[in-house]
């Protein structure tokens, strides 16, 4: 064995996430040692987004750390950034091995390759001809409360300002026995809450043609052990009447849904190329309210997306306000090289951007204490996942309806679903509930 420690850092989604945890089982296989990023280590594995150019500078900024840690160390760029520019990265001094966001199973025979030769290996290749579903999962079960599962991979939305279907590809959907694979797995090991993510999880199945994501729901909802089921991002559009009556049958599922929005003026979504306006979009939130009295409503909102007027950005504000979401996540328009919107003319000037984001933030901090609010003085239980950061004596965790709660207790309750009493709002970093646990 020529290299002993291999550190990881790891950008953007969950399903980056997902997938660093995965490649670090892989070296783990091969008797490397794991170690933090911030240590010496003769690999660094930098896991890369690509979804702002705020991402893209910060995949540069770990690459030079790693290469300053060590000098000598083969230094691994994996993930969008990597797919999308792998010229750009393999002209970063240091970079010996790119390897984009396909045939991360090969990842360690690359690095031993590359320790023999040095020289530097750029194994992108284009994505959009594969229409397989590149089989990955998590083997080792250290953390025992939310398992995330990847079910899916790629998109076909091609809104006008994303660059992911370009880093990601095509639909392309995880057998569904695989999945209830890992997930037994998950459960026999302690998990109790499952969390599904993948790129695009609302076109499961699609190129399957016989499953879909109620399929997946429903054989999870039947696996002993697991207690909770939690869905990621979702298309608006998946929520129809039908989907909805379905979903209703499986009690494990949380009441949580983050449901993209990304304007609430009609004629910006037109111009993102989303496949909804706003009417559709508040029927959609009706609907599921109706059915899911308690249910957290999450959204992701963009400001100055090409041609946001002042008129077209108060639209969308007053909107958020009409949905009153429990939580918003507010992100400025960054223009990707290759997207539509990157040609688009009227570009919002940075500080029209920045003061949006401002407002939007505000909104959405006074719309999730409000939510919160509303639980006060009630029981619910709580998935207890670490202990508080900020004092030992607390530990902290989920409400299914994803409210975060803190309460007197220790690490012995990790992974437990405990009833609480919530008691009151503490929002000195960030908003939760204190709770006391009911015994």
């Amino acid at each position: 064995m020529i290299y002993i420690k291999v550190a990881f850092y790891t950008l953007g989604c969950k399903v980056n996430q997902y997938e660093t945890q995965v490649v670090l089982e892989m070296f783990k296989v091969h008797d490397y040692s794991i170690v933090e990023f911030t240590e010496f280590a003769d690999v660094y594995v930098i896991n890369t987004c690509t979804v702002t150019n705020l991402s893209d500078r910060k995949s540069r900024q770990m690459i030079s750390k790693a290469k300053k840690q060590n000098s000598d160390a083969t230094i691994v760029v994996m993930g969008c950034f990597a797919q999308t520019s792998p010229q750009d990265v393999s002209l970063i001094e240091g970079v010996s091995l790119i390897i984009g966001t396909k045939d991360r199973s090969r990842i360690v025979d690359l690095v031993e390759e590359y320790s023999i030769n040095k020289n530097q290996i750029n194994n992108v290749n284009n994505y959009l001809g594969h229409i397989e579903y590149e089989e990955m999962s998590i083997i080792n079960f250290e953390n025992k409360t939310r398992g995330f599962i990847k079910i899916q991979e790629g998109c076909n939305q091609f809104c006008t300002y994303c660059i992911i279907p370009y880093a990601r590809g095509p639909i392309r959907s995880r057998k569904l026995e695989n999945i209830i694979s890992e997930t037994k797995k998950l459960s026999e090991n302690g998990f109790r809450e499952i969390v599904l993510t993948g790129i695009h999880i609302s076109s499961y199945g699609t190129d399957l043609k016989d499953v879909g994501l109620i399929d997946v729901i429903r054989e999870i909802n039947n696996i002993e052990g697991i207690k909770r089921i939690r869905l990621g991002s979702l298309e608006p559009m998946l929520l129809t009447n039908e989907f909805v009556n379905e979903l209703v049958k499986y009690k494990k599922l949380c009441p949580h849904f983050h449901l993209s929005l990304q304007s609430g003026c009609d004629d910006t979504l037109k111009r993102m190329n989303r496949k909804y306006d706003s009417n559709k979009y508040k029927d959609i939130v009706d609907l599921i309210r109706s059915h899911y009295k308690d249910a957290s409503i999450t959204t992701d909102i963009m400001v100055g997306f090409p041609g946001e007027t002042d008129e077209e950005f108060k639209k969308s504000y007053e909107f958020a306000k009409i949905i009153n979401f429990s939580k918003i996540h507010v992100f400025k328009y960054s223009p990707r090289v290759g997207t539509p919107a990157f040609k688009y003319p009227n570009q919002v000037d940075p500080k029209v951007k920045e003061e949006r984001s401002k407002i939007m933030i505000k909104l959405s901090n006074i719309s999730e204490y409000e939510f919160i609010n509303r639980f006060i003085g009630t029981n619910v239980e709580v998935l207890f996942e670490q202990v508080y950061k900020k004092d030992n004596t607390f530990i902290e965790g989920l409400t299914a309806n994803y409210i975060k709660v803190i309460a007197k207790g220790d690490e012995r309750l990790i992974g437990t679903i405990n009833g609480v009493r919530l008691e009151e709002v503490n929002d000195e970093d960030e908003i939760k509930i204190i709770a006391n646990i009911l015994h």
